[in-house]
């Protein structure tokens, strides 16, 4: 694969609708779920910017974003089939993906060796309880969907298109119609109350 930090803006650029965008990569990935290499390349051609853009924003390093970026694809060509439209978009569903992947890169940075001392009292525990794992990550997800609603409309909206969305800056403030100042204004105080909210320091 290509490292996306640096793709070639022609061949990079999606299709200018957004619907046109998804209903292109929905068709991929349906091809990528029955194994069809050329498919996948095409998909990584049109998302990869997007995806490292994303890992870049969350980790800063760019090496650790290129390999998060890998991983990220890694995972689309072994999980296609799982793609739901009924869900979301596919680029929704991928950005998803992009987002957790990097906040997870960041937690195994900034904690390995915490991990290890908790890895050496929990081998001497029962089994690992992955009810409970899924239970817990349900619920950080509801949290933040809770913590999202106490922003402001515009400030729900500009964090969803840039995070979720997967946007730059300017391409939100191109969205939305405002300067960048503006956006990353709004963007920057929605963070700042969705960690009050969330309770991170």
């Amino acid at each position: 694969m290509d490292t996306p930090n640096a793709p070639n803006p022609a061949a990079a650029a999606p299709p200018s609708a957004p619907a046109d965008v998804n209903r292109r990569l929905a068709a991929l990935l349906g091809q990528i779920a029955g194994g069809d290499q050329a498919a996948f390349a095409e998909f990584y051609r049109l998302t990869s910017r997007r995806v490292f853009g994303m890992a870049r924003r969350v980790l800063i390093d760019p090496e650790l974003s290129e390999d998060t970026t890998q991983e990220v694809f890694l995972q689309v060509w072994q999980n296609a089939a799982k793609f739901n439209a009924d869900a979301g978009s596919p680029l929704a569903w991928l950005m998803t993906i992009s987002h957790r992947r990097a906040v997870d890169k960041v937690r195994s940075s900034q904690s390995s060796t915490d991990r290890e001392s908790r890895y050496g009292a929990s081998s001497q525990e029962i089994d690992h309880d992955s009810v409970s794992d899924e239970v817990g990550s349900r619920l950080e997800a509801e949290a933040v969907v809770r913590c999202l609603d106490t922003l402001t409309d515009t400030q729900q909206e500009s964090v969803r298109l840039a995070y979720y969305g997967g946007l730059t800056y300017r391409e939100v403030a191109e969205r939305l119609n405002a300067a960048v100042p503006t956006i990353k204004s709004r963007i920057r105080d929605g963070l700042i109350r969705l960690k009050t909210c969330l309770g991170v320091s």
